[in-house]
């Protein structure tokens, strides 16, 4: 009994030092963790494209809420469909090419500076 009152005692004192120190002045493991936080919500995300059957689907995390157009074009460089968002934090889009022509279509995602490409073919 001694023994698991000692134990228990111990676990809960190494608990108390962790969190103080996570919680901590700038010069101790605090300062780390704000720094991984900070390189966590830097990161670029790319939009997420999915295909199933002649359907293809795009996801995209829009951070910075700054203005995303989506294009679909064919295989002679025609605008099919153009539609852009601004301000929204989640972008989701589905396109249906199964009545579509034969023909092999580019869906292109420019969100910023930075342009995305996904090819579907119709046979």
């Amino acid at each position: 009994m001694k023994s698991i009152m000692k134990n228990t005692v111990v676990v809960a004192l190494m608990f108390v030092t962790v969190a103080s120190m996570a919680n901590g002045p700038k010069g101790t493991f605090g300062k780390k963790a704000s720094e991984v936080e900070k390189n966590l919500i830097s990161v670029e995300l790319d939009p997420v494209f999915k295909k199933k059957g002649g359907k293809l689907f795009m996801n995209l995390l829009n951070l910075d809420l700054e203005k995303v157009t989506i294009k679909v074009i064919d295989s002679e460089g025609r605008v099919l469909y153009r539609e852009s968002y601004e301000g929204d934090l989640v972008i989701e889009k589905a396109f249906n090419f199964e009545n579509a022509f034969r023909n092999e279509y580019t869906v292109l995602v420019v969100d910023n500076d930075k342009t995305f490409k996904e090819k579907i073919e119709v046979k």
